[in-house]
């Protein structure tokens, strides 16, 4: 070990003080602690304790967990999606991977993902056969593959359309910045990402699996993107970029959503060549749509204060309650305790055989 590597860090540069002083990396239960007033106070409105449900029918919870993203890729237009394969377990041999990989236009690299899963597990590039084998080792559930988009703009657009309505509305948009570091032609990356607090919390993550890169030497002015998955547990930044709303933007995803039946709301993630392009329905796709528990993103911008993010995160409670509110007059009922029981079984299930 490098002695750079056993040096002890001052307590306030310390992964803990950072998390601490930053409210976007507390955890899940903290942040939505406050949150749960929110929901206790829509579920009372509605006398309905799972009033979301109804609000995206045809997913699993509505997409509270649970939900297959095989099921959700495939009630989107084909146009904006990129090429994916759904790997049963029965199937799960390398020859055939790839084989279907191929016939479906997929070749190495290409992105595996748990069929079922939250934010980033067991979410992989895999660059060759013997990566295949690798993650084959680490998931024994239904998958899917996904060929490899390179655009290089990520966004995350939240939406959502009230039964009937012939508009829908954008009412987030956040844009991710994938975790890099810019070389000063002297320094490894290992001590570049020590400079860096978000890169610091990931290097544990790099000692351990990708110790290779951290001993090279970028060239000054070299920036060096060290996970291009663009998931925040992994290291991407969040930005708020409402600013890019636009009525061309809104329109695009009316399009699209409109032509996803049974689904009133969600979180689109995806990736595009130009915001230019984008806002005419062009260069787009959409890796991954998240339900009632996509969370409005642009919150984790480490500028946004926590005050404006629970507001935000309120708003879209009220709306998915107004959405649910209507599908129950329309006759769709929320799911009853013992069905929502039943989906969480199967749920914890899926995770304990993929070995999430």
């Amino acid at each position: 070990m490098k002695k750079s590597e056993r040096q002890r860090l001052p307590f306030w540069q310390s992964t803990f003080f950072i998390k601490l002083m930053h409210w976007e990396y507390w955890p899940s239960f903290v942040v939505y602690a406050p949150a749960a007033f929110f929901y206790l106070y829509f579920a009372i409105r509605s006398r309905r304790l799972f009033y979301f449900t109804p609000v995206n029918p045809v997913i699993e919870t509505g997409g509270v967990f649970g939900e297959s993203k095989i099921n959700i890729l495939n009630r989107i237009p084909k146009e904006v999606i990129p090429k994916t394969v759904f790997i049963a377990k029965e199937n799960q041999s390398p020859t055939y991977i790839i084989n279907a990989g191929k016939t479906a236009g997929i070749n190495f690299p290409f992105i595996a993902k748990p069929d079922v899963g939250e934010r980033g597990f067991l979410v992989e590039i895999i660059k060759d056969e013997a990566a295949l084998n690798d993650y084959l080792k680490q998931i024994n559930a239904p998958f899917i593959i996904q060929e490899l988009i390179t655009s290089p703009i990520e966004l995350s657009v939240l939406h959502h359309r009230m039964p009937d309505a012939k508009k829908g509305q954008i009412t987030s948009i956040c844009i991710k910045r994938t975790l890099f570091v810019i070389g000063d032609g002297q320094s490894i990356i290992g001590d570049l990402m020590r400079k860096k607090p978000r890169a610091r919390l990931q290097l544990a993550r790099f000692q351990a699996n990708y110790r290779t890169i951290l001993e090279r030497i970028p060239a000054k002015g070299e920036e060096v993107e060290l996970e291009p998955i663009g998931n925040h547990s992994r290291g991407t930044t969040f930005l708020n970029g409402n600013h890019l709303h636009s009525e061309k933007l809104e329109q695009v995803f009316d399009k699209i959503a409109f032509q996803m039946e049974g689904i009133y709301y969600g979180r689109f993630d995806l990736k595009c060549e130009s915001i230019e392009l984008l806002e005419e329905g062009k260069g787009i796709s959409i890796l991954e749509f998240n339900g009632v528990a996509g969370e409005p993103a642009h919150i984790y911008d480490p500028a946004y204060p926590v005050w404006k993010a629970y507001r935000d995160i309120y708003r879209h409670f009220k709306i998915i309650y107004n959405i649910g509110r209507v599908q129950h007059k329309k006759g769709i009922a929320a799911m009853n305790l013992t069905e929502m029981r039943a989906s969480y079984r199967r749920y914890n299930e899926y995770l304990e055989a993929a070995k999430i």
